[in-house]
């Protein structure tokens, strides 16, 4: 999948009267939640759809994703605490599993929004992105002060003969729609597999290894510290199994029991951290590399221990009920003296 980070970085082929075009569809999609992925699927079969006949033309159009970034809400109202539930990173990562052909991301900012309805959709999806279908939901908000909606948006359709689909049933069984607002009330509760139900893959944070206390390794347990205040939307303080995820491409999933807290059983950590440590792994140097951890399900609260003999009982605890979780073998304890990262 192409990202393309402004109008300058869009290929011309996609626009006029020779060009390809393009199916689009446009928002945010802070989660990439399953209300997103129906509508990109339907983006994707749609381009296909489109496809002339072998030999008889040029190539089917594109399947196009427009998204914003900074988060609109947050240029318009910087003094509002909105932690995303997906970084950009990972937000172009799920559009990619759809199956887009490109995302282009549009820097938002207060004059970008003080676009008419008509001229957004003129001007970035029809001229420059030579749109042949606009397809969004049915809640779709655009131009100055969110003035235009689905029934504007097929307005224009109908003036300047662009297909528009508007999806209307973009729900739950239980009949709620898919939100993000949705998931940052499940991860706020704790409720990381509801969340994940929502989005159809589990929960991801983000962010640099740290260094912290190192008493982990000193115990054998050693663990990559994330600042809590900058990893995304953190769920409240507890244990909870998951994934560690390093790397690109070829990324690694390694299983983990993670903690999200500042840990009352010491009084030295007054701020919040995750800390996840990989089962089994006493060799793993990851500090000041990013890794991404998926939270899978809640373990327990957290809680202080009478003594560190009952601290390492019930960490090994959560390291069995961990594995279990996320169906991996049991590790063996680790040997202090044995790790080396």
């Amino acid at each position: 999948m192409e990202v393309w980070y402004g109008a300058e970085q869009v290929p011309e082929a996609l626009s006029g009267p020779r060009g390809i075009g393009s199916v689009v569809t446009v928002g945010v999609f802070d989660g990439v939640h399953r209300g997103h992925q129906a509508i990109v699927t339907r983006v994707v079969e749609r381009a296909h759809e489109l496809a002339p006949p072998a030999g008889a033309g040029d190539g089917r159009p594109l399947a196009v994703a427009v998204t914003f970034a900074p988060h609109p809400r947050s240029v318009h109202r910087p003094d509002l605490d909105l932690p995303l539930v997906s970084s950009l990173p990972d937000r172009l990562d799920a559009l990619a599993d759809l199956g887009l052909d490109a995302v282009l991301v549009i820097a938002y900012t207060l004059s970008f929004a003080d676009q008419s309805p008509e001229d957004f959709v003129r001007t970035w999806l029809e001229r420059l992105l030579g749109a042949r279908s606009i397809i969004v939901g049915d809640d779709v908000r655009f131009g100055r002060d969110n003035s235009g909606d689905a029934a504007t948006l097929r307005a224009i359709g109908a003036a300047d003969g662009i297909e528009v689909d508007i999806l209307d049933k973009v729900r739950s069984s239980r009949g709620r729609r898919w939100s993000s607002t949705w998931v940052r009330e499940l991860l706020r509760a704790g409720d990381v597999r509801g969340a994940a139900e929502v989005l159809g893959r589990p929960h991801r944070m983000r962010g640099v290894v740290v260094h912290g206390h190192k008493r982990g390794r000193e115990l054998g347990f050693p663990t990559a510290n994330l600042d809590a205040a900058t990893a995304g939307v953190v769920p409240p303080d507890g244990v909870y199994a998951g994934w560690l995820v390093r790397g690109g491409e070829a990324a690694q999933r390694l299983p983990a029991a993670i903690s999200i807290g500042t840990n009352p059983t010491f009084d030295d950590v007054p701020q919040r951290t995750v800390e996840a440590h990989v089962l089994g792994r006493a060799d793993l140097n990851l500090y000041g590399e990013e890794v991404a951890i998926d939270l899978v399900e809640y373990l327990r609260p957290m809680r202080a221990f009478d003594g560190l003999e009952a601290l390492l009982t019930q960490i090994r605890a959560d390291i069995e009920r961990s594995a279990q979780i996320l169906g991996v073998p049991v590790p063996a304890p680790i040997d202090p003296s044995d790790v080396t990262a």
